[in-house]
């Protein structure tokens, strides 16, 4: 316990050292430090005509800008403002030494120390590893929850290239996002940051076909998986986990906008056409890839007689508190339809919509017909990180907007 007190404060005191100087349009291979474990990704650090930085964090195929970065005091922010996530680094010549910060109750407290190197970028292995393994493939996958003695299932989704990795989990909620990393020796280890969630793979790669592990999240997070190869794995239908209950066909609600609007879909806009709401929230990295495809979706064919509303629920119910962050959310994004307070995101957020049986996870979507029943409710989102699968969901989703709207 003494040596790991020491440990920390040694590498804390360590930041004194570091003076903050321009940084240069550079290149750094990153890491939050949990514990005995490196969650691994890319930065590029790129400086701006008004003396800020544009930061991209890599996670092998994805490019994820976070907020722009700013020198304070001796310093350097790079910050993830949607998600109350800040990443506060002091930089002395190649290197970066820091924490990861989160807002938490009006105060920001560090949640993991973070180091970077200046140069290539790479995961766990610097040089590609000569491997003998071949874990391309799906996976049923079963994530322990030993704080409720059961188990959470998901489908894997790998792809390799020698011995480099890239793949994602599907969930009934949406994806573990891009994960990267590489087969070592007859182990496999990935791993991802996005502002929100900091996510470590790190598994062996047996010989019957199963890769059995463990997965890091956050601070303190950690479940064992197993996972075998099955390339008939599937999630139940996305669409069976939310419902209408009995006696119901429409949904009846007036929640307001930031500005203190009531929006109902009684409102003459929403008459006669369309409605796709997005059950969705600020703090939801799945609902952020739903934003990100549904804006540039909504201003092509909004004119075909579509509306969308986003139906946001919210860490808090007080507006001073969430309306900020629904509006920023709508800023970054350029969000051209509305955006209400729906209500906050735990286990009583169905009480918004009394007509469902549940709110399951986030994002949900909900598709509404021109005569205002409910038509489909599908739960979850498989974004671009999943390949095939988020070609899947376009396909469904304007399959069915195109049979809704030619009713």
């Amino acid at each position: 316990m003494k040596k790991t007190v020491f440990g920390l404060f040694a590498f804390f005191i360590s930041l004194s050292t570091f003076s903050q100087t321009a940084i240069p349009k550079s290149t750094w291979r990153a890491a939050l430090i949990r514990g005995q474990h490196e969650v691994v990704f890319g930065l590029e650090i790129t400086p701006k005509a008004n003396g800020r930085y544009e930061a991209i964090v890599v996670n092998g195929a994805e490019r994820l800008a976070m907020d722009e970065a700013y020198v304070e005091e001796d310093s350097l922010h790079i910050p993830m403002l949607i998600f109350d996530s800040d990443l506060v680094v002091k930089v002395s010549g190649n290197q970066m030494k820091g924490s990861w910060k989160k807002n938490r109750n009006g105060k920001w407290v560090s949640v993991l120390p973070f180091k970077a190197d200046k140069g290539e970028i790479y995961h766990f292995a610097k040089k590609p590893q000569a491997t003998s393994h071949n874990v391309v493939g799906k996976y049923a996958t079963y994530f322990q929850r030993p704080e409720r003695k059961d188990s959470s299932f998901a489908v894997g989704i790998l792809e390799q290239k020698g011995s480099k990795l890239a793949g994602t989990f599907l969930t009934p909620t949406g994806d573990y996002r891009y994960l990267a990393g590489d087969i070592v020796g007859d182990s496999l280890f990935m791993s991802c940051y996005d502002g929100s969630h900091a996510f470590l793979f790190r598994a062996a790669i047996l010989a019957n076909g199963k890769i059995r592990g463990g997965m890091w999240s956050g601070i303190s997070g950690y479940q064992p998986f197993t996972s075998t190869r099955d390339d008939k794995a599937a999630l139940p239908p996305p669409t069976a986990l939310t419902y209408l209950k009995p006696g119901y066909e429409t949904l009846d609600f007036s929640f307001p906008d930031t500005k203190g609007n009531k929006i109902s879909l009684k409102d003459e806009k929403y008459k006669g056409k369309v409605v796709v709401l997005q059950l969705s929230g600020t703090w939801c990295p799945n609902c952020m890839d739903e934003t990100k495809f549904m804006v540039p979706w909504y201003k092509k064919n909004a004119s075909r007689g579509v509306e969308i509303l986003g139906l946001m629920f919210e860490r808090s119910p007080e507006m001073k508190i969430s309306g900020p962050k629904i509006d920023f959310m709508a800023k970054r994004f350029g969000v051209p339809y509305p955006l209400v307070l729906a209500g906050t995101n735990d286990a009583n957020a169905g009480q918004a919509l009394p007509a469902l049986n549940k709110v399951a996870g986030y994002p949900t979507t909900i598709f509404i017909d021109k005569k205002g029943r409910v038509r489909e409710i599908h739960t979850g989102f498989s974004g671009p990180g999943t390949g095939k699968y988020y070609d899947q969901f376009i396909e469904e989703f304007n399959a069915l907007i195109s049979k809704l709207l030619a009713e």
